[in-house]
C-alpha cells in the first residue's frame, strides 16, 4: 500500500529533493493522491446515502426526514475529522518539507490524540442530551421518534467515524493514499451489506439501519489504528500521542478553515431545517415534505462535494510540501490544476442536477406528486450555479495548505456563514418557502467573487517568491 520510499533517518533537509511530492509531475501527484482521497470521501458520503436509499424504501417520507434532523452530528463529526486531520497533516507536510522528522511525528501522534478524544466528548454529549437537540435540529412531532432511535445508536460509532476520517488524511500525508482509501471503503461496505439485511431481513427499521452504520465505522477504524502503528516516514510510539499544547494549537491553527466551513454546514442546515419546517406549514406543502426533499438534496450534493472536497484534500500535501521546500512554482500549478478539475466536475454535477432532478429523487423512494413537484424546483434554483461550487473548497484548503490559517478560515466561512445563512433568514420573510431556495445560488456566486479575488493576488505574491528564489 505505500506509495512513497522512506525518507531517510536523518532530519536534514538534504532528504527533502527526493521526495517524490518535490520531483514528480504535478498531474500524477494529484492523481495519486486525489483519486484516492475521492474515493474516500464518496465513501463517507455514501454512510448517509445507503442509509437514505433503504430508510426510504422502508420507513418512508418521515425516515428521510429523521435522517435529515440528525444530520448536523455528521457534519460535526466531520468538521472535528478535518481540523485534526488535516491540521495535522499539514504541519506534518510542512515539518517534513523543512526536514524536522522529529517535530513531524510528535504532530502526527497529536492529531490522533485528539481524533479519538474529541470523539469519545462528542458520543457522550449527544448521549446526554439527545432529545433537546433532536427538537433544536427541526423534528416535527411525526419524526422525533424516528430521529431518536436513529441517532441514539449511530452516535456510539462517532469516536471510530472521526478517527477513520480524520486519519486518512494523516495516512495521505504518509504516503499511502490508497491505503486510506481502502479503510473507508470497507466501512462501507459493511454497511452497504449490513443495511438490508437488518432493514428487511431482521425488520429493524431505523434501529438496522443505525446499527449497520457503526459496524462499518467501528471496522473502518479499527484498520486505521493499525496502519498508524506501521507509520512508514516516521516512527509513531505512544510517546508522540501525549498531548502538547503547542502542538495542538499549530493543529488547530491550520486545521481551523476546514473545520470552520463545516461547523457553518452545521449551523446552516439547523436553521435551514427550522425555516423548511415553519414555512413549509404555511405553505401547500406543509413541514414534512420540504425537510424530506432537503434532507435528500443535502445528501446528493455531498457525493458531488466529495469530488471536490477529495480533490482539495489530495492536492494538501502536494502544495504543502512544496510550499515549504520553497518551490513555489510547483505550488501554483497544483492549486491552478486542481481547482480546473473540480470545476469541470462541477460542470457534470450541474448538469445532472438541472436535467434530472425528478429521476435523482425517486431513487430514494416514492412520494406524491406534490413532494416531487418541491424536490425539482428546489433542485434548480437552490443548486443552480452548482458550476462555481469547486472554488471555494479548493481556495479554503490551499490558503490552509500554505500556512496562511487566517485567510483559510476565512474563505470556508464566505458561503455558508457571510452570505447563505442570512439570506435563508432574510428572503422567507419576503418570498416564503421560495427564498430558501433563492438564497442558494446568491451566496455561490458572492463567496465565488471574494475567493477569486484572494487567490488572486496570493498567485502574484508566488510568482514574486519563485523570482526571488531564481535569484538567490
Amino acid at each position: 500500500m505505500n506509495q512513497f520510499p522512506s525518507q531517510g533517518q536523518t532530519g536534514s533537509a538534504s532528504n527533502v529533493p527526493a521526495n517524490p511530492l518535490g520531483t514528480l509531475p504535478i498531474n500524477q501527484l494529484l492523481a495519486r493522491f486525489a483519486i484516492p482521497s475521492i474515493i474516500a470521501m464518496l465513501v463517507s458520503a455514501l454512510y448517509n446515502i445507503v442509509d437514505q436509499f433503504f430508510i426510504g424504501r422502508s420507513v418512508g417520507m418521515l425516515g428521510n426526514a429523521a435522517t435529515n434532523v440528525a444530520f448536523p452530528l455528521t457534519i460535526t463529526c466531520t468538521a472535528l475529522s478535518l481540523m485534526f486531520g488535516i491540521g495535522g497533516a499539514a504541519n506534518f507536510n510542512l515539518s517534513m518539507g523543512h526536514g524536522e522528522r522529529e517535530d513531524a511525528a510528535r504532530y502526527a501522534g497529536n492529531a490522533v490524540f485528539m481524533l479519538f478524544f474529541t470523539g469519545l466528548i462528542l458520543c457522550l454529549g449527544v448521549r446526554l442530551f439527545l432529545k433537546p437537540l433532536m427538537i433544536a435540529f427541526g423534528a416535527t412531532a411525526e419524526v422525533l421518534d424516528y430521529s431518536l432511535v436513529y441517532t441514539g445508536i449511530t452516535s456510539l460509532g462517532f469516536p471510530f467515524l472521526i478517527l477513520t476520517t480524520g486519519g486518512s488524511n494523516l495516512i495521505r500525508a504518509d504516503g499511502s493514499p490508497r491505503f486510506s482509501m481502502v479503510c473507508t471503503l470497507t466501512g462501507a461496505l459493511i454497511n452497504t451489506i449490513l443495511d438490508p439485511l437488518f432493514i428487511f431481513t431482521f425488520h429493524m427499521g431505523m434501529a438496522g439501519a443505525a446499527l449497520a452504520t457503526i459496524i462499518g465505522q467501528i471496522v473502518s477504524g479499527i484498520m486505521v489504528i493499525i496502519y498508524l502503528t506501521r507509520f512508514k516516514t516516521v516512527h509513531l510510539t505512544f510517546d508522540y500521542l501525549r498531548p502538547i499544547p503547542s502542538h495542538i494549537k499549530a493543529i488547530i491553527s491550520l486545521g481551523m478553515a476546514p473545520f470552520f466551513n463545516q461547523i457553518a454546514m452545521m449551523v446552516v442546515q439547523i436553521v435551514m431545517n427550522n425555516v423548511l419546517r415553519y414555512y413549509g406549514g404555511q405553505s401547500h406543502y406543509g413541514s414534512e415534505i420540504p425537510l424530506a426533499c432537503a434532507g435528500i438534496i443535502t445528501k446528493v450534493n455531498m457525493i458531488f462535494m466529495s469530488f471536490v472536497i477529495g480533490i482539495s484534500q489530495g492536492v494538501q500535501p502536494i502544495i504543502g510540501f512544496n510550499y515549504g521546500a520553497k518551490k513555489y512554482k510547483r505550488v501554483r500549478k497544483s492549486y491552478l490544476l486542481a481547482l480546473g478539475v473540480a470545476t469541470v466536475l462541477s460542470g457534470i454535477a450541474f448538469f445532472c442536477f438541472q436535467v434530472f432532478p425528478r429521476q435523482i429523487i425517486s431513487v430514494f423512494g416514492e412520494g406524491s406528486e406534490l413532494y416531487f413537484q418541491f424536490s425539482e424546483r428546489y433542485f434548480r434554483i437552490y443548486m443552480f450555479l452548482t458550476l462555481i461550487n469547486g472554488i471555494q473548497p479548493v481556495t479554503s484548503n490551499f490558503f490552509n495548505s500554505i500556512g496562511k490559517a487566517q485567510l483559510g478560515v476565512f474563505m470556508s466561512l464566505t458561503r455558508q456563514i457571510l452570505f447563505l445563512l442570512p439570506l435563508i433568514i432574510i428572503f422567507p420573510l419576503f418570498m416564503g418557502i421560495d427564498g430558501v431556495m433563492y438564497a442558494g445560488p446568491i451566496a455561490d456566486a458572492a463567496a465565488a467573487l471574494v475567493c477569486g479575488y484572494f487567490t488572486i493576488r496570493e498567485l502574484k505574491e508566488l510568482t514574486q517568491l519563485e523570482k526571488l528564489t531564481l535569484n538567490l
